[in-house]
């Protein structure tokens, strides 16, 4: 049986910004997700090509700082605003659906598959394919960008950092990506301190760095 389906309750601290400490359950995280689900996919793949991103496999803090953010509107997305309220997802609940997205795991290729396997069974393993489609640009251009601009934060290969806020860009929709590096440059997204760095880049040089991207999930 799939690790999502299996019933947990774990005990860990992850903090919201203040002093309150709350339990994650797994399985109520799952039962979140299936609002999540209408328009980020069953799995976290996401959808409509990065109008709605992927969230399986971001780091639990990054999820719980970005859905913090939601809620008290500084970030600001009309599609959230139902569901990111503490009506909807009061604070206590944010960790369990932050863990619950954090541990699923999505592959880039297609397994082989063992011929006795039931179709089932290859259809569950099938929905977690996902791959990124080749974006267009000089992808070495864009390999001495991103070591140069991103590397420090997001990883040598776009992963991301476990246990911290630092998302993976690697396997991510480039159209989300391109569309979030234009709010941050014009100041409508927080990202610490690089909003001059993406507003001083070319757009050949932006494209680059959505091409290097999206071949490290090759």
């Amino acid at each position: 049986m799939s690790k999502f389906f299996i019933y947990i309750l774990l005990f860990f601290s992850i903090s919201l910004g203040h002093a309150k400490e709350f339990e994650i359950d797994l399985d109520l995280g799952e039962e979140i997700n299936e609002v999540c689900a209408g328009c980020h996919g069953e799995y976290g793949e996401g959808g409509k090509q990065g109008e709605y991103p992927r969230l399986a496999g971001l780091p639990a803090e990054y999820i719980i700082q970005q859905l913090k953010l939601f809620k008290e509107e500084k970030r600001k997305n009309m599609p959230m605003r139902p569901y990111a309220n503490e009506r909807e997802l009061p604070d206590e609940d944010i960790p369990s659906i932050a863990a619950f997205l954090s541990q699923i795991e999505l592959t880039s290729q297609m397994p082989d598959f063992d011929e006795d396997m039931p179709a089932y069974e290859k259809l569950l393993i099938a929905k977690k394919v996902f791959n990124i489609p080749k974006a267009e640009g000089d992808i070495a251009l864009g390999e001495k960008i991103y070591k140069t601009e991103c590397k420090s934060c997001h990883g040598d290969r776009g992963l991301g950092k476990k246990n911290s806020n630092m998302p993976q860009l690697t396997g991510q929709y480039t159209e989300y990506m391109l569309k979030q590096m234009k709010q941050i440059a014009h100041g409508q997204r927080e990202h610490d301190d690089d909003a001059d760095v993406f507003a001083a880049m070319k757009a050949k040089e932006i494209q680059a760095i959505m091409a290097y991207l999206s071949v490290m999930d090759d």
